[in-house]
């Protein structure tokens, strides 16, 4: 081969693979967060007469990463075994299986988990089960970093359930700050994704807090659909939005919020927020 044909060749790789890595760069990341309701509930709303929707819903909207809130053990084996190219992590908040679980689904044709692990928001965050701030109950975050497979870097994630109380505004406060402590010791260009159900709306400040450093893709994206509102405690009609994704590093193309139903049936009592993300262009996609 010729040496001219020889730098036509190798011109051309280069193109295609500059091309490939913009195409990456560009292919929307599909985050979801989902409060599936633990399974407590009788009648129309127990868990057998809605898990077939809830999985559904998630099969419909294909998540990359799918953040879950109030997840048993039990019904994390569920969505597993019905969500074929899936698989989850995470530990009960009273550690090992016990308790609720911030369990992260992921596709794993897309993604690939490089280090996870979970803290617990506390004054003792490596304890398991750790309860301190005066909260009844174990909270804690389920976090990754995840390689994207098609050449789009990495990116941490973490998934989270803050306190609910009215009186509980403290030990959000706290959990927020203990989760900003984690990040800040990320690298300064780390891509970072946050949801969960956060147990307060928009207007209170630990929102402002979180949003200091991250944002809110609800608020940032370019096209949004469904009610802004959240939580509906099975009736249809929300009256708070306390179902976040935050981030940084990321540009957010659309957030919307599922309000898929049966007649009265609703795979739980809140609504799953999904929302598209791709790479900022001033951010660089760690290998």
């Amino acid at each position: 081969m010729k040496p001219r044909h020889w730098i036509a060749v190798l011109a051309c790789a280069l193109a295609m693979g500059a091309s490939g890595a913009a195409s990456a760069r560009d292919t929307p990341l599909r985050v979801m967060t989902f409060n599936v309701r633990v399974p407590v509930d009788k009648g129309a709303n127990a868990w057998e007469n809605r898990r077939e929707l809830m999985v559904q819903v998630i099969r419909a909207q294909h998540p990359d990463v799918l953040g879950t809130q109030e997840l048993t053990e039990q019904q994390g084996e569920y969505l597993a075994a019905h969500l074929p190219g899936y698989a989850w992590f995470g530990q009960g908040r009273e550690g090992g299986s016990k308790g609720e679980h911030m369990g992260v689904f992921y596709r794993t044709d897309r993604l690939e988990v490089l280090r996870s692990g979970d803290f617990w928001l506390s004054d003792t965050p490596h304890v398991p089960g750790s309860i301190t701030w005066g909260q009844p109950y174990p909270r804690m975050v389920t976090w990754a970093q995840f390689r994207l497979r098609d050449g789009g870097g990495t990116f941490e994630y973490l998934n989270t359930h803050f306190p609910y109380r009215d009186e509980d505004v403290r030990p959000r406060m706290l959990s927020a700050a203990e989760i900003l402590r984690w990040i800040d010791q990320l690298p300064a260009d780390a891509r970072v994704i946050l949801t969960g159900d956060f147990n307060c709306a928009p207007d209170t400040p630990v929102h402002a807090k979180l949003t200091g450093g991250l944002h809110d893709a609800w608020t940032e994206a370019a096209t949004r659909s469904g009610p802004a509102k959240t939580f509906h405690n099975f009736t249809g009609t929300p009256d708070r939005r306390i179902d976040w994704i935050l981030s940084r590093g990321f540009k957010v193309r659309t957030a919307s919020t599922l309000t898929t139903h049966e007649g009265a049936r609703y795979p739980s009592d809140h609504f799953p927020v999904v929302a598209e993300l791709v790479p900022a262009k001033n951010t660089t996609p760690h290998p």
